[in-house]
């Protein structure tokens, strides 16, 4: 039983690991293409394996991590003004980063482990990630978005910022959901079986 926890403890690290090198190494976690326009995330990748692996209620946990990295980057070095007028806010760098740890885990055990459960849950967390952040986004800054509809190149105030953000960010987020949707499956399947041999 000890040497279980420990093993699990030790894939934790590594994960961990993982997600700070995503986090402050420049475009492996955050890629950007454009200066202007926010950054293409990598990161619903490593938060699905390791839910999907670990379990829902280990990524809740890490899902938290994760949330806590984004506020620290849009404190401390923010790529763009979008970035940083957002994940400034605790509720937004937050919710959608431990919602997206917790599902993964939950649909691979609703699915008992079957082999699209990976793709589902990898599709689900960066898709997850990213309604989640438009929806509160436009919530929170309903009264005040002109700012915000600034920096997303769109000065007239007869556009929702809800369609100005799915404008701005949904493109990011199906490059996203399909890059995380595709190597969930390739990279997890192999390290589940591992799993299971090993009885982690």
């Amino acid at each position: 039983m000890r040497k279980t926890e420990t093993t699990r403890l030790t894939i934790t690290a590594i994960f961990v690991a993982i997600l700070l090198l995503q986090t402050l190494v420049p475009n492996i976690g955050y890629i950007r293409l454009l200066p202007a326009l926010p950054t293409i995330t990598t990161i619903p990748l490593t938060v699905a394996l390791y839910s999907c692996l670990m379990g829902s209620k280990a990524g809740v946990g890490f899902g938290i991590f994760w949330g806590l990295t984004r506020l620290f980057v849009a404190y401390t070095q923010p790529g763009d003004m979008v970035s940083l007028i957002l994940f400034q806010n605790p509720i937004i760098s937050l919710v959608p980063s431990i919602i997206a740890g917790w599902l993964p885990g939950l649909i691979v055990k609703l699915m008992k482990g079957e082999k699209i459960s990976f793709l589902v849950a990898g599709v689900t967390a960066s898709l997850t990630n990213t309604f989640l952040v438009i929806g509160l986004s436009s919530l929170l800054f309903m009264n005040h978005a002109a700012s915000l509809m600034k920096y997303l190149g769109n000065t007239s105030n007869s556009q929702s910022l809800f369609l100005v953000l799915v404008a701005a960010l949904g493109m990011n987020g199906i490059v996203e959901a399909s890059f995380t949707g595709l190597l969930t499956p390739v990279i997890g399947l192999p390290l589940e079986k591992v799993f299971r041999k090993y009885k982690l």
